[in-house]
């Protein structure tokens, strides 16, 4: 446990290695995300994931907090855990905080990142007045049912339906909040693409996805890749908007080999 101004943040270490992950869940999730590729990860790689403030096992404040505070709550565990180079591994709109962390931090602390199932090429049509429904306490419990159901119909994965029953129990306080920080975030910087691309030097990237099944989004981010070979791409086997739970290994394995390629 360690501390993010007096707020105490719970965190995962295990394993060892030169480079560590870190990962970093999305909004209203739990650490407990990243724990089905621990057995896969944490033999050959040290590997960190936190719970940020008000989640999981971390202290709750009934202060309002945003994105800001969670890159502190990241700063807090990467000094907490000693680590002289680490990647973040980041669960959807994490990702903000993800390439937060590079600029903060630079190439020599953060020599690549990791993303899981975001939208990279910027957000789909519907998307912000969705984060609009979930800031307005008439219909935001609509609107997370909605998120639920794309995120789990044809998903067959037991712990997938358990992890997204287990971020229902974060109320209005917690989704409005996360709404309002992903679409400030999206407001000011349309494409992630597009603020990765601005990075200097170049940031090495993998971005890991299962959802959407849609060629175009594949084909798009393929097409970026060619002009930009710090920028990968894979499609993973999996159906839900949670690969790192669904398809463990072959997340692992992903990103494990990602990691053996950084300079």
């Amino acid at each position: 446990m360690k501390t993010s101004g007096e707020i105490p943040i719970a965190y995962d270490d295990i394993g060892d290695g030169a480079t560590a992950l870190l990962g970093l869940p999305g909004w209203c999730a739990p650490r407990s995300a990243f724990r089905p590729m621990y057995a896969a990860l944490g033999e050959a790689h040290r590997v960190l994931a936190v719970d940020w403030r008000g989640h999981g096992g971390s202290g709750a404040t009934d202060a309002d907090f945003g994105a800001e505070d969670l890159v502190a709550d990241a700063l807090a565990v990467i000094e907490a855990a000693g680590v002289s180079r680490v990647v973040p591994v980041a669960t959807a709109h994490a990702g903000w905080l993800a390439i937060e962390l590079r600029r903060r931090l630079g190439p020599a602390k953060v020599p690549g990142i990791v993303l899981i199932d975001w939208m990279v090429t910027g957000a789909p049509p519907g998307f912000l007045a969705g984060l609009a429904a979930l800031q307005d306490p008439a219909r935001w419990s609509g609107a997370r049912a909605g998120l639920f159901e794309r995120w789990t119909t044809g998903v067959a994965s037991a712990e997938v339906h358990a992890f997204v029953e287990k971020m229902g129990e974060y109320g209005f306080a917690m989704w409005s909040r996360a709404a309002r920080e992903i679409g400030a975030a999206f407001q000011a910087h349309p494409n992630p693409l597009a603020v990765l691309e601005g990075l200097s030097p170049a940031c090495p990237t993998l971005h890991l996805y299962a959802q959407p099944d849609d060629p175009g989004f594949l084909a798009a981010q393929q097409d970026f890749a060619a002009s930009h070979p710090w920028f990968r791409v894979e499609k993973v086997d999996a159906r839900s908007h949670f690969p790192t739970i669904e398809a463990p290994g072959p997340v692992a394995a992903a990103i494990a080999a990602f990691v053996r390629g950084l300079p």
